[in-house]
């Protein structure tokens, strides 16, 4: 339903329009003896207080002062009702529901003001207009009542909202936590065990000719590291997709495996020697798997980028830290190792930088610390500090 000046009115509107035309008019209608009848005049202020229901919603104090004005105008001709100020308190009703709480108190006092007045004049000054008081400021407080019931909707809706965006923050955060720790995990996994592959193998195709025996120990040396990495591999397969919920999935080696991760690095041709003293103590595990993948970095990167003949790990354990130590006698900061740093210092991995950044994550997941670069005279070292203090063994 369209009406002059504004566009279509929603059908609660209309409804709320409809009831208040029946009612009034029935009121208007029905007078009794004595008092003025209805005429023309009367269904006219009829008329223009139900239009001016029907725009309330667009200008809702223009609406109350315009049923006001047809309230004290069926007064001022001589009709009474109980009904003749419904257009009033539907009005009186919006602006509440639509204005501010301060608004609605100043219209609230002249309204009240306005309809005791008008009664007292209407019932011939003989007594108090209690009930001409009254119905403005019901018809208020019912509006403030709905008002105060929706502004707090609308604040849980802006909290949950808030809430629902800080847990997708949350989640995406920890996704791609997730996302690095399996990056980090797939790389110390892979990345060790390829480069002695890779290794072996040059040394079988170097040996190949001029000494057969070589090779074949060197293309052994490859199958049984190639083997050993699938076999961690599948593991690591295994336990993502199995693993039920609160079940860690991180391939656990530990400090006494150091020997078997050495034994394979010296049979990619780099003689590595291992000092490992931990006094005995029982270790968290997680600072055991940070300690053997930090090694395990080390090593790998000796054997891809060094140039070295020997290494030399040492893991120590005093007081609250498990030290860790590799140094190469290899080149030193050779093109390889510049790459490496600066893939370091500038916060992301250059070309082959995701070790360091990994051996730096690992360390600091656990309130490490990890220091690398070359050695006065000569070589490279890798030094790390993991605290044992909280961790659980």
């Amino acid at each position: 339903m369209r009406i002059p000046g504004g566009g279509m009115r929603s059908p609660v509107d209309v409804a709320v329009a409809a009831v208040v035309a029946a009612l009034t008019g029935m009121d208007a209608w029905w007078n009794q003896p004595g008092t003025r009848q209805a005429d023309g005049l009367t269904y006219l202020l009829l008329v223009v207080s139900v239009v001016a229901v029907l725009a309330r919603r667009r200008r809702p104090v223009v609406v109350a002062v315009v049923c006001m004005a047809a309230l004290t105008s069926w007064y001022a001709l001589g009709h009474r009702g109980e009904l003749l100020n419904l257009p009033s308190m539907v009005a009186l009703y919006t602006v509440a529901v639509q204005s501010a709480r301060r608004r609605t108190v100043l219209i609230g006092l002249v309204a009240v003001v306005w309809s005791a007045g008008l009664g007292w004049v209407a019932g011939g000054r003989s007594s108090a207009p209690v009930a001409d008081m009254l119905w403005p400021a019901v018809a208020l407080l019912l509006g403030e009542v709905v008002r105060g019931r929706r502004e707090l909707l609308a604040e849980f809706a802006v909290r949950e909202a808030r809430a629902a965006a800080d847990r997708e923050r949350e989640a995406h955060r920890r996704v791609q936590q997730e996302r690095l720790r399996l990056a980090r995990e797939f790389h110390d996994v892979v990345a060790h065990t390829i480069a002695a592959v890779n290794v072996q193998t040059g040394v079988a195709v170097a040996a190949f000719d001029r000494r057969p025996d070589a090779a074949r120990a060197a293309l052994a040396s490859a199958r049984a590291s190639s083997r050993d990495a699938l076999r961690e591999l599948r593991a690591t397969v295994a336990l993502l997709r199995d693993a039920a919920p609160g079940d860690s999935i991180d391939p656990a080696p530990r400090l006494g495996q150091l020997d078997e991760l050495v034994a394979r690095t010296n049979g990619a041709g780099l003689s590595v020697s291992l000092h490992r003293d931990t006094g005995g103590r029982e270790l968290p595990a997680v600072v055991e798997l940070a300690a053997y993948r930090i090694v395990q970095e080390a090593l790998t990167n000796v054997i891809r980028h060094a140039d070295a003949d020997a290494a030399a790990v040492s893991v120590t354990c005093g007081g609250d830290a498990v030290v860790v130590e590799v140094t190469d006698d290899g080149a030193g900061i050779g093109d390889h190792r510049r790459r490496l740093l600066v893939g370091d210092s500038s916060g992301s991995a250059g070309p082959g930088g995701y070790g360091l950044t990994g051996m730096a994550e690992r360390a600091a997941a656990i309130g490490g610390r990890v220091q690398w670069g070359p050695v006065p005279g000569g070589g490279f070292r890798v030094h790390a500090v993991l605290p044992v203090a909280g961790g659980p063994p």
